[in-house]
């Protein structure tokens, strides 16, 4: 009886520890290996075949309404939001990968279902272009019946609200640091998705958060130490990192 007792204690232990683990998301995919780049479709099946939990991504719309997938503003010296895609297109990423749209990238997510897609939505330069990417974006996932495996992101608090207007069932969560999650709560979205630096100097926000019932996300965290930290700091429940294999080894231990 006694021992039975144990083993019953036990089991319900292991659970609770294992569910508390943070799960890990590729940050721009898994790009940190052979033939890889940031943001490109190979650094999304690299993230897939590593089993990860999710890939975060970002995405821009060119003045002709195209969205792509690239995280700086500019590429190859020409501003996303200002030129065609035909402008674009034959300029390739560093693994030699043409710049993808997000239609070809949620393509292939589709291809991969046990990875969630993490869609960071970059601010643009008016709230009119921000609106347009946000429906481009919700239409595409629309169309390929992805809305259960696409999760969004963003630093604008104007993309977040509006996509929450839009598809108030999404996971939509808050980039930028400078809200409490109280404010998100009362905006409607499920998570805080803060820069580390953030959580250390506002420590109370986690357990608030987990509190209002908001998802935790916390980036970009790199290197054995600094993911060792996240990965056993209560109340963590994803970790954005650009060294998912360096996490998997911490949370496997």
């Amino acid at each position: 009886m006694k021992r039975f007792i144990f083993l019953a204690l036990a089991t319900i232990l292991l659970g609770n520890t294992l569910q508390a683990q943070p799960q890990i998301v590729a940050h721009r995919g898994y790009w940190r290996t052979e033939g890889s780049a940031q943001n490109s479709l190979t650094s999304l099946q690299k993230a897939a075949d590593l089993g990860l939990w999710g890939s975060e991504f970002d995405v821009w719309i060119t003045d002709d309404g195209v969205p792509v997938v690239f995280h700086d503003d500019s590429f190859d010296n020409m501003r996303i939001e200002d030129n065609s895609y035909a402008a674009l297109m034959n300029h390739q990423l560093e693994n030699g990968e043409f710049l993808p749209t997000l239609q070809q990238y949620l393509q292939l997510g589709k291809r991969l279902p046990d990875i969630k897609l993490v869609l960071e939505i970059k601010p643009h330069k008016t709230a009119e272009r921000e609106l347009r990417i946000v429906e481009a974006c919700l239409g595409l996932v629309s169309l390929l019946e992805m809305e259960q495996q696409v999760d969004y992101i963003s630093f604008s608090r104007y993309v977040c609200e509006q996509l929450h207007r839009l598809s108030p069932r999404s996971k939509v969560a808050y980039l930028n640091g400078d809200l409490a999650p109280a404010v998100l709560k009362e905006m409607g979205l499920t998570g805080i998705d803060y820069h580390f630096s953030h959580y250390e100097n506002n420590p109370q926000w986690v357990e608030q958060a987990k509190s209002l019932g908001l998802e935790v996300n916390v980036w970009t965290v790199d290197g054995e130490e600094g993911l060792t930290k996240y990965a056993h700091t209560k109340g963590i429940d994803l970790i954005t990192t650009n060294d998912p294999q360096i996490l998997q080894r911490i949370i496997q231990k």
